[in-house]
């Protein structure tokens, strides 16, 4: 079995694995690393959560040797702010005792601190390609030293619309240099883009395409859109969910299903574009320390959250983008843990997931929901009510209000209000989909018919 001492890297940097408690290393790491330090461009894809970040890292660090200049030698190209700050992170630890000055850069913080920290010197840098092109733009940075170039995570910068900027980057980059692709997925964009960039690669595919770990178990719930987060509240606390990072395809559905979840009793917070570094950053070391208990999400956030044992990933809203799922569920079954990928499907989401299906060459298969509390709504906001719209009045003009204040039990389809003047039905799965219930009423729904 391969260690790292045999891969050929220095004492400072096998002192910095052993420090992190590593000692064998991944496939990805097992071959790339000796690529790289042959100095060979690489064309890499490994699933995530299989270290490939120290695998371009670890050689980075050997290559650059000691401090000099001021102007960074290396550069890393990421997608997200998250994950710009995961590779920074990963290179501070690794690089502890050589000496060596890492800088990170991206967009949702101030210019100055980043523009003063590259004054100061800097051997690696990771960056976004944004606050990048910014940077040099403004004359605050020169890339005109840089001898090794990583363009991570490269898929999900096509997706984000980032290939522009991509070649934009490239032209500012001196001709000869070192280039190394990684990527989660494998795609025929990634590989045309590859033989633009790269020169005679080490092509290493440690995965089969678009593949997903065999640890993870996938199980999907189909139900009304309405439902869903009622779903989701009782599988966390039936299930005695410690951590649960759940996906959804907006911001603003982000924003609404984390207030949602903390209105249900369970610890949540959102994660996106449009929150600030700072609201990001702390959301995201409050889901680390279990301070709360779901993280909700976009898919700008799938890729760079590295997270320790994450037991659970909930597809709130099916993906668009098939791969993308891909994504998400690779923040689950990392470094040789199990996982569960949990998946709640509308009726209008049954083809996204037939097409996720075909990109994982496997069934993610239906199970049947469990009976679930439909928690009251809060009563609509008045400003001004009317002088006759009384309690008394309200209840003598609607009896049916009082006369059913609890919960009513439901079978199969979608829930309905109470009948006027008489008890909740139950339904066999025959009920119109998606029906209102009537707010402040509750209910109970299971997946199965009726027995």
């Amino acid at each position: 079995m391969t260690s790292f001492s045999d891969l050929g890297l220095a004492p400072g940097l096998l002192r910095a694995v052993a420090d992190k408690g590593y000692d064998t290393p991944t496939l990805i790491q097992a071959r790339a690393i000796p690529a790289l330090l042959d100095g060979r461009d690489v064309l890499a894809s490994a699933q995530t959560g299989t270290g490939k970040t120290a695998g371009f890292v670890l050689p980075l660090l050997q290559k650059l040797g000691a401090p000099k200049g001021r102007a960074p030698r290396a550069l890393v190209l990421t997608p997200t702010r998250e994950l710009a700050a995961q590779v920074a992170q990963c290179a501070r630890e690794y690089g502890r005792h050589t000496g060596l000055r890492m800088q990170v850069i991206f967009g949702g913080v101030g210019e100055k601190p980043q523009i003063d920290g590259l004054r100061t010197g800097c051997d690696l840098l990771v960056a976004t390609p944004g606050r990048l092109l910014d940077l040099e733009g403004q004359g605050a940075l020169d890339l005109g030293e840089v001898a090794h170039f990583v363009l991570d995570e490269a898929d999900r910068m096509l997706d984000m619309g980032f290939i522009h900027a991509i070649k934009r980057v490239i032209r500012l980059l001196p001709a000869q240099r070192q280039n190394a692709m990684f990527s989660a997925t494998y795609s025929d964009d990634i590989r045309a883009l590859a033989a633009r960039l790269l020169h005679d690669p080490v092509a290493i595919d440690v995965a089969p395409r678009n593949t997903v770990a065999e640890r993870i178990e996938h199980v999907a719930f189909k139900l009304p859109k309405e439902h869903k987060r009622h779903l989701l509240a009782h599988l966390i606390k039936d299930g005695a969910w410690p951590q649960v990072l759940v996906f959804t395809r907006t911001k603003h559905g982000a924003n609404r299903l984390a207030e949602q979840l903390d209105g249900a009793g369970i610890r949540a917070a959102a994660i996106h574009g449009n929150k600030s570094q700072s609201a990001r950053v702390r959301a995201l070391e409050d889901f680390k320390a279990h301070r709360i208990t779901a993280l909700v999400a976009t898919d700008v956030a799938s890729r760079g959250l590295d997270i320790k044992e994450l037991p659970h990933v909930v597809n709130y809203e099916l993906p668009n983008v098939p791969e993308d799922y891909v994504h998400r569920i690779g923040r689950t079954a990392r470094a040789g843990a199990t996982g569960h990928a949990v998946s709640l499907v509308a009726p209008d989401e049954a083809g996204l997931l037939r097409d996720i299906e075909k990109v994982l060459k496997r069934a993610v298969p239906y199970a049947a929901a469990p009976a679930f509390e439909i928690s009251a709504a809060p009563p609509p906001r008045r400003e001004a009510p009317a002088p006759q719209h009384s309690a008394h009045s309200a209840r003598a003009a609607h009896p049916e209000r009082a006369a059913h204040p609890g919960r009513a039990a439901h079978r199969g389809g979608a829930a309905q209000p109470p009948r006027r003047g008489g008890p909740a039905r139950r339904h066999g799965g025959g009920g119109r989909a998606g029906a209102a219930r009537r707010p402040g009423s509750a209910g109970r729904f299971s997946g199965g018919r009726k027995h």
